[in-house]
């Protein structure tokens, strides 16, 4: 390996690291239960009314029963409520 290679791969694995220390940070910080964002196939569990009773079974888009995990204090900048 010549060293212009060894340096790219360095530089991909720092970029790597980057990336899944960002994912960890954002899995641990508090989380709110964000109403009405869901899209279709993609809430994260039952809904509020009982329609369903699992994860992946919203029907439609942005149903006000229908909720996803969002960071703590961001639920409302994305047009959702923490209450259905």
């Amino acid at each position: 390996m010549d060293k212009q290679a060894l340096i790219r791969a360095a530089l991909v694995s720092v970029v790597a690291l980057g990336a899944v220390a960002q994912t960890a940070v954002a899995a641990d910080a508090p989380k709110d239960k964000c109403f009405g964002i869901a899209k279709a196939g993609a809430n994260d569990c039952a809904s509020a009314n009982g329609a369903h009773s699992c994860a992946g079974q919203a029907t439609k888009d942005g149903e006000p029963t229908d909720w996803k995990y969002v960071v703590k204090g961001t639920c409302a900048k994305m047009g959702g409520k923490t209450a259905t």
